[in-house]
This record gives C-alpha cells, sequence and structure tokens, in this order.
C-alpha cells in the first residue's frame, strides 16, 4: 500500500459527527473530483476506504445515495450522478446555483468554522490529493481542473498558517509542498497525525544516514591522506637509506626513520607516542617533512 493510500485511510477512519463538518468535506471531495457540473457529478477513486466513507458523507449531508455506486470487486470505483433534482440541491445546499453558476469555486460562508475549514481540505486530499512516500523525498499535492479553486482553496491554506507553492500540469491547477515539516503539519491539521509521525520518522532517519555517510566520507578521506603521506616518507627515506645517507642523519631523524620504515601504517600521533622520549604530533610532522626535503635535494 502506497504512503498516499496510508494517509487516506487514517483520515476516512475519523468520525462523521456534525453535518456542517461532513457538508465541507464533502464539498472539498466535489470541488476536487472528477466532475461537478450541473449535469453530472463523476467521482471516481482507487481509495476503498474513500468509497466506504464517500456514500454515509452522502447520506449524512443530503439523506440520499449516489445514482450509482461502484460495483463489488471492481478495479477503480465510480460514483455517478445524473438526477437533476440531486445534483440542484447540492449547488444549493453548497451556495452555488446549477443554472447560473458554470465557474466553480469555494463558498467561503460555508467554511467560517476552523473545523469546517480543515474538513474542507480534508476532502480536498481524499478526492486530489497525493502525497509521496517521504522515505524517497518530499512531495504533496492538490490537484483540480478549476483554476478558481485551487486559487481560494491557496488563500485558505495561507489563511490556515501554510505556505503552497502552485503550478499547472495537463490542464490541472496544483498547489504543492515540498517541505517536510510543513507536509507534516497540513496532515497533522487534516486528521492524519500518524502519517505525519512517519514523514518526521523518515526525515529523522534520512539525518541520520547522512551524518553517518559523512562522517565515513570524512574518516575516508582522512584515512586516505594519512596513507599517501605514509607512502610518500617511507619512499623518501628508503632513497636516504639507499644513497647511504641515512646513517649521517641527527640520531633523533633516524630514530624517526626508523618507526617509520618499522610501522608504515601508523599515523603521525602514534608515531609520536613511539618516540624516545615521547615528542608532539607537530615535532613527529615536522622530522617527516625534513626526512622528505633531505630526499627531494638528491
Amino acid at each position: 500500500m502506497s504512503f498516499s493510500s496510508n494517509v487516506k485511510q487514517e483520515l476516512c477512519r475519523l468520525p462523521i459527527n456534525r453535518k456542517m463538518e461532513a457538508a465541507a468535506e464533502l464539498y472539498g471531495i466535489l470541488l476536487y473530483c472528477n466532475a461537478f457540473t450541473s449535469e453530472l457529478v463523476r467521482i471516481t477513486t482507487e481509495s476503498r476506504d474513500l468509497a466506504e466513507r464517500l456514500p454515509r458523507l452522502m447520506k449524512k449531508v443530503f439523506g440520499f445515495s449516489f445514482d450509482q455506486e461502484p460495483e463489488e470487486g471492481a478495479g477503480k470505483l465510480l460514483f455517478v450522478m445524473e438526477s437533476q433534482e440531486k445534483i440542484h440541491k447540492m449547488f444549493a445546499q453548497f451556495g452555488l446555483s446549477a443554472a447560473r453558476d458554470v465557474t466553480l469555486h469555494v463558498n467561503y460562508g460555508m467554511l467560517e468554522e476552523d473545523e469546517e475549514r480543515l474538513a474542507f481540505l480534508r476532502g480536498a486530499f481524499l478526492s486530489g490529493g497525493s502525497v509521496t512516500d517521504p522515505a524517497k523525498r518530499y512531495h504533496l499535492e492538490l490537484t483540480t481542473s478549476h483554476y478558481k479553486v485551487s486559487r481560494e482553496t491557496c488563500a485558505l491554506l495561507l489563511d490556515a498558517g501554510f505556505s503552497p507553492k502552485e503550478t499547472a500540469r495537463g490542464g490541472n491547477s496544483i498547489l504543492y509542498f515540498k517541505q517536510s515539516d510543513m507536509i507534516e503539519d497540513f496532515l497533522t491539521a487534516i486528521g492524519a497525525p500518524v502519517c505525519a509521525m512517519g514523514v518526521m520518522e523518515a526525515k529523522v532517519e534520512k539525518d541520520l544516514r547522512n551524518g553517518v555517510n559523512r562522517r565515513v566520507n570524512c574518516e575516508t578521506a582522512n584515512l586516505t591522506k594519512v596513507v599517501d603521506a605514509s607512502m610518500e616518507q617511507v619512499a623518501a627515506i628508503k632513497k636516504l637509506q639507499k644513497q647511504g645517507r641515512l646513517k649521517e642523519l641527527p640520531p633523533k631523524l633516524r630514530e624517526t626513520a626508523k618507526l617509520r620504515l618499522e610501522n608504515p601504517e601508523a599515523t603521525l600521533q602514534e608515531l609520536a607516542a613511539m618516540q624516545t622520549p615521547p615528542v608532539s604530533k607537530s615535532a613527529m610532522n615536522h622530522r617527516m617533512r625534513k626526512l622528505v626535503a633531505l630526499a627531494d635535494e638528491s
């Protein structure tokens, strides 16, 4: 099951109590569904949870059913209403005129309370929303074929403290979020706090994984530097040894050269501790640079 399906499943578990909230949720579903005109209402969904909730919302708000409901075992679930009497009642409920209003819009008069606005946004997501699996990337969108509806939904979101971005795709108007915290807050607000927590957990896991990768990359880079430096130092010491110049060096440099040849994998810090008496890492680094410089002279 996709993450979007999990979100819709959680939303559809919410009880249908107050009629005004049910009406606001149904309003959001209709404005974001396949077709909502004075001639036809058609809602297609793949969510069986929404397919179970939709008839209950219709009964709660209007007291009647769709003219056609999904057949048992169908793939895509289709709801259809063609009864002009029913459609006119629906338009009237939402403050629209089936005879006069050609362009759909959001009737803010139906959404005066915060609960009703959030119920509307919940319906919009159930019908026209999707959200990507947060383990892959962060993207939530609301899609409708009605430009005015999208612009007015954007105003609702802004008023609720959200900052959606807008785009168009295939003749549809789209509002979307790409910030994980905004997606978390939106899902929590419309009634899916468990899935919102899933977004948060995915973000923590990503941050942890990225932090580990950064540390591993840093340690690998440091190890590479140590190996490269050690190879350069060993090569320089062997050159001095071959030329017979090693025995002419001061005792401290001879000891350093001997320790490096015997411990090619050791860090400067470890070599410094092996000296008699032990010296600082800075002193050891100075001695190694001196040996490399002497080898470069010849």
